[in-house]
């Protein structure tokens, strides 16, 4: 009986010694830090989308990410801290749903994902397109007594507009921002821009646009 104390109790107590101590400082040091959850809003971020498509969905809401761990850490954290990826490689043009995973969500060491909110996201993608429309532009104002509107002409005519391939086809024009003519009798020139309604489409080099208003006498100033 001695011996086997000696041997296998009282052999490198020291070691055994230190590693109880070291047991129980970390039992002490978790059982003193509560447990405490905390739900942080991220945007998704979509990675590896391939060459010529786009998403064509108008809203991709902020993912909710609920994690629980350690009070210190929760206290200590930061929304830049949590990100939501999702891996876009394999997508092909149309709908598409995506299961959100704690492997999916990248967060700090020592906490853990209680619930994605929402659990799945849906996506629309088309392929990208990009096609030449007119320039419409926006004329406001009062006209002065007797005055119409002779002729209009913007500088360049049309510009080139880029997004996705449905969205494109559907858009027909771009429009001007407002040009103000009010007390105008003669000509007058402007330098503006123009903008498509669709969020998703964008204008190709969205360079300034000049729009010049030329007035006339109308048929009742002219008798004057």
């Amino acid at each position: 009986m001695r011996d086997f104390f000696r041997r296998h109790v009282f052999h490198n107590i020291g070691l055994k010694l230190l590693s109880l101590a070291l047991a129980v400082g970390l039992w002490l040091a978790i059982a003193r830090d509560p447990v405490a959850q905390v739900a942080v809003d991220v945007p998704v971020e979509m990675q590896n989308i391939p060459d010529g498509l786009q998403v064509s969905s108008e809203q991709i809401r902020p993912v909710q990410v609920r994690l629980s761990g350690p009070e210190r850490v929760i206290a200590r954290l930061q929304q830049s801290d949590v990100h939501v990826k999702i891996d876009l490689s394999q997508v092909q043009s149309g709908e598409r749903s995506f299961d959100l995973t704690p492997g999916d969500v990248h967060y700090p060491n020592g906490l853990h994902v209680e619930q994605i909110i929402p659990s799945e996201l849906q996506l629309t993608f088309d392929s990208r397109a990009t096609r030449s429309v007119a320039i419409k532009p926006r004329v406001v104002g009062s006209f002065a007594t007797g005055y119409e509107i002779a002729k209009i002409n913007v500088v360049p005519p049309t510009l080139t507009i880029v997004g996705p391939k449905k969205r494109v086809e559907e858009t027909d024009y771009a429009i001007t921002d407002p040009v103000d003519v009010t007390g105008n009798t003669d000509r007058m020139s402007f330098s503006t821009h123009a903008y498509v309604a669709d969020p998703l489409i964008q204008i190709v080099n969205p360079d300034s646009i000049h729009v010049t208003v030329i007035m006339q006498k109308n048929a009742a100033g002219a008798t004057q």
